[in-house]
């Protein structure tokens, strides 16, 4: 307990610990390009949010729907609530080699390929050719194919990201169902398992999209550069900051998905008059 007449040295000594935290993961945060991405997944989510217009709607989109899909997607919002979230899940953390590896010249090569990749990904033709380009070279289980196979594979991306998936599918189901969408046709028991049938197919396409957007994203590092990551995703550390970075993500999107779900839900209704 804080006692009120403790020395003013005593007082910094206890308030150091915190302050050099935050720092911490301010300066990871930047060095992780986490605006860059955040925009990117906003970007993503925008046209995503017009695909579910195409698909659930009786008529083309209107122009209220876009509007509030990019409300719903507000970067301010989306980088506040990561960043939020960013800061509790390395609550306690020591910081120091993650911020090493990533502050390296070789970390922040990585990075910037990684987010130069999806972003790169926003244009369906460059996703349809990534997309054969990695098929090809795991039908010929090309060398640096089996060292994103590797990495995959030592960050789990297929279990957490299929996880990820399913939570984020349900909660836009949950969303649909607050907004009265079914007209109680719909159980929630229902929806579960609707849902969980989903799983084999969204396996196979999580699959697909990591392998393809890795294998474009480390095209230009040396053998080194990609063992070295491997390396570091194998340590104490490396499993903090893969843990933190879906940690981080995750109350995000499934409050993204419920709220398209809701808001679906209201246009559904609207055009139903």
């Amino acid at each position: 307990m804080f006692m009120r007449f403790a020395s003013l040295a005593t007082a910094i000594t206890f308030a150091m610990p915190a302050v050099a935290q935050q720092s911490g993961t301010d300066e990871l945060f930047e060095l992780l390009m986490l605006p860059d991405i955040i925009e990117i997944m906003r970007e993503e989510g925008v046209s995503y949010g017009d695909t579910i217009g195409q698909d659930l709607f009786a008529g083309p989109p209107t122009a209220e729907w876009a509007a509030t899909v990019e409300r719903i997607y507000d970067y301010e919002v989306m980088k506040g609530m990561v960043r939020a979230d960013f800061e509790t899940a390395l609550e306690g953390e020591d910081l120091t080699p993650i911020l090493e590896f990533f502050g390296s010249d070789q970390g922040q090569m990585i990075i910037g390929l990684e987010v130069s990749a999806r972003r790169a990904l926003l244009d369906d033709a460059v996703e349809e050719a990534a997309q054969d380009a990695a098929m090809i070279a795991l039908a010929d289980e090309d060398p640096r194919m089996m060292h994103v196979v590797a990495f995959v594979e030592a960050n789990n991306l297929i279990e957490t990201n299929v996880e990820g998936a399913l939570n984020s599918n349900l909660a836009f189901f949950m969303g649909l169902l607050d907004g009265g969408a079914f007209a109680g046709a719909l159980s929630e028991e229902q929806v579960l398992t609707d849902v969980w049938s989903q799983e084999a197919e969204i396996r196979d396409s999580t699959t697909e999209w990591i392998n393809s957007f890795l294998f474009l994203a480390y095209q230009p590092l040396e053998d080194g550069d990609l063992q070295a990551y491997i390396a570091f995703s194998e340590t104490d550390a490396g499993a903090v900051i893969n843990r933190t970075m879906f940690d981080s993500f995750d109350r995000l999107f499934n409050g993204i998905s419920r709220s398209l779900g809701r808001a679906a839900a209201k246009e559904m209704t609207m055009q139903e008059l």
